[in-house]
């Protein structure tokens, strides 16, 4: 596979993980290269291997996974797609949710789940060491320090190179980095669902990658009844190059990964990094945020 270079993916500009792991700060999101309620296999796999192959030749050299996405179906076909893999390619996957079905995400923070997650993630991706390790989620039921102590551990053996958390408050990170070094949150956040407003503060001061999944707010904000179709065609764009560029704008560490099953949606996203919010646009789209009680009823899982 050849290298991913600069592309239109470059213009996002780069972020540089752990102090020597440098990616561009646009990337992809892999988890809905799987079949409906990320499960199973797509409904077209030559479809899903042309959006991963497609977003290499765009510049994007961050694409995040998990093993739960499938289960493992969006590791495999990652492997399938990209193997051998560019030099500047940075794969980042996730372990510590389980899939009972379709729509269900279930913690399990064992340290012998923990793991048996990640050699199965190496092996899917046929890797030696993966370069971003994160717990998927904090499972309340197991010891922090037992979660955390068996990432550690698959650091030290070399099967991990970097750790990062999804889904963690100021609080949970502050007490996993007294135990390793944390190089990135992976939260749910976009213009309109600002819950972890908090957590992106703290990350951008303490110079750690910000991961907004579900940056589109689940689709919303790249369709014709998006809030920012008034400002997209004032900037000749599209409403979800608005809410991806204002998630560019709002920091520096912000590392949006925008999924899609769709090439042509990739190619739309990825444009995204040239659109370049003044601080007037920026403050209008920040305006749309919704109301704290819309977002504490969405469902917080993935």
């Amino acid at each position: 596979m050849a290298q991913s270079g600069g592309g239109p993916a470059g213009r996002s500009g780069t972020f540089v993980l752990g102090g020597d792991l440098p990616v561009h700060r646009l990337g992809f999101g892999a988890m809905h290269v799987t079949g409906a309620g990320v499960w199973g296999e797509p409904a077209d796999r030559d479809q899903a291997i042309a959006v991963l192959r497609r977003s290499l030749q765009l510049g994007i050299t961050l694409i995040d996974t998990a093993d739960a996405y499938g289960p493992a179906v969006s590791e495999q076909l990652i492997a399938a797609a990209l193997h051998p893999y560019p030099a500047d390619l940075v794969i980042a996957t996730k372990g510590g949710l389980v899939r009972p079905g379709p729509g269900a995400w279930t913690p399990n923070g064992r340290p012998e789940h923990l793991r048996a997650a990640c050699h199965g993630s190496l092996t899917r991706l046929k890797l030696e060491r993966i370069d971003l390790y994160q717990l998927h989620r904090i499972d309340p039921h197991v010891a922090l320090e037992d979660q955390i102590g068996a990432l550690r551990q698959l650091q030290q053996e070399g099967k991990i190179r970097h750790i990062g958390l999804s889904e963690a408050t100021v609080t949970e990170i502050d007490r996993v980095r007294r135990l390793v070094p944390v190089v990135s949150v992976q939260n749910r956040y976009s213009a309109t669902d600002r819950h972890y407003e908090g957590v992106v503060d703290y990350c951008t001061r303490e110079r750690l990658g910000f991961i907004p999944w579900f940056p589109l707010d689940t689709g919303r904000l790249a369709r014709q009844t998006s809030p920012f179709t008034g400002v997209a065609a004032r900037l000749h764009a599209t409403p979800a190059q608005v809410a991806i560029a204002w998630l560019l704008h709002r920091s520096p560490v912000m590392l949006p990964i925008p999924g899609t099953s769709s090439v042509a949606h990739l190619e739309e996203n990825t444009a995204a990094a040239a659109l370049q919010l003044d601080e007037a646009t920026a403050r209008e789209v920040a305006m749309q945020h919704a109301k704290p009680e819309g977002i504490a009823l969405r469902k917080r899982s993935r």
